[in-house]
């Protein structure tokens, strides 16, 4: 009998994730571990990442009873592929789709982590004529985040162009066309910065050192904190942060709330004014992640109003986004061999 079992290693800058699945994509076994590409960054070696891949695999065969004979294939994708990764991997330029992803995938045998090799999927980035000191800004790059945007756009419910956020650390508008291919990315630290706010400035103690929960979700601050920065700035928003803890409410999920829709009215301002993607009122936008991001960034492209329609993506599968796309984008790649 075939192996049938797949391993998925999804390598960000600060945590690597691993699942174990079976033929029919159900998932057997699930292994994590803090580590990721900023260790090889201070190290100066991929030692540590190397060690955690390692662990990860062997703990999800240990879970599930099963050895490495019982292992089709492992998948990689994320900043995995990158300088400061395990093999680094040029990214693909724009446009892109999952059959370009799928013809970029490399092979590459790694003994001291698996007997088998792994298969990384590479990162895709913009295509501006030039990269200088007048046209940096049209420049963008992403590791990790192409195979959610592929997930995404497999599901999505509108045919035509499209714009899919991925909120996180690093938020990523992923500009996509008619035929499913990435076609423009835009990157925000919006999720550093927040967490930057939250964590080590004065207002952490009105915040709790918390961010907002899908349960402490407040839109009326929400949209206080958007309309404040929007008129105001993002510095003098943040610091009303600290008026509005004095003065108004001292529910930290209320400033926690206020300060998520001062934070997103930023990568709002982006969207519209950057030359890394192009888009229009007609263009479909498409708000995935997690609650209460995806609500958050939903009910502020309403505020906003520039665009006509607004869908609010959830997951319709037990797999991450990350997993799906891997797996969208490797069955192509094993189609089009004949596999």
């Amino acid at each position: 009998m075939k192996p049938s079992c797949r391993i998925i290693v999804d390598c960000g800058t600060t945590n690597t994730r691993a699942l174990l699945i079976d033929g029919q994509n159900q998932i057997l076994a699930k292994e994590s571990r803090e580590i990721g590409v900023r260790d090889t960054a201070i190290t100066g070696t991929s030692e540590r990442l190397k060690e955690a891949v390692r662990q990860c695999t062997a703990g999800l065969l240990a879970q599930s009873g099963r050895t490495f004979a019982d292992v089709r294939d492992i998948l990689a994708s994320g900043m995995i592929t990158s300088n400061v990764g395990l093999a680094e991997i040029p990214h693909l330029s724009v446009p892109a789709g999952k059959r370009d992803l799928a013809q970029g995938m490399q092979k590459i045998l790694l003994s001291d982590i698996a007997p088998i090799p792994i298969r990384f999927i590479p990162g895709i980035k913009n295509a501006p004529a030039s990269v200088d000191a007048e046209h940096f800004e049209e420049m963008d790059i992403m590791r990790g985040e192409e195979v959610e945007a592929i997930a995404v756009l497999e599901h999505r419910k509108t045919a035509g162009p499209a714009l899919i956020i991925l909120p996180g650390s690093h938020t990523k508008f992923v500009q996509a066309d008619e035929a499913n291919r990435i076609t423009g990315i835009l990157t925000t630290l919006s999720g550093e910065l927040l967490s930057c706010v939250t964590h080590h400035t004065i207002l952490a103690d009105a915040v709790q050192r918390q961010f907002v929960s899908e349960d402490g979700y407040d839109q009326t601050f929400l949209l206080k904190g958007f309309r404040t920065a929007r008129q105001c700035g993002i510095g003098r928003a943040c610091f009303s942060g600290r008026i509005l803890n004095q003065f108004v409410t001292q529910d930290p999920q209320k400033i926690a709330s206020y300060l998520l829709g001062a934070v997103l009215q930023n990568d709002l301002l982006a969207l519209k004014g950057s030359g890394a993607v192009s888009v229009s009122p007609k263009t479909h936008v498409i708000a995935a992640g997690k609650n209460p991001l995806r609500k958050a960034l939903t009910a502020l492209l309403a505020e906003d109003g520039y665009f006509e329609t607004i869908e609010e993506f959830d997951n319709p599968s037990l797999l991450p986004l990350s997993a799906q796309g891997i797996l969208l984008t490797a069955d192509f790649y094993q189609t089009q061999k004949g596999q």
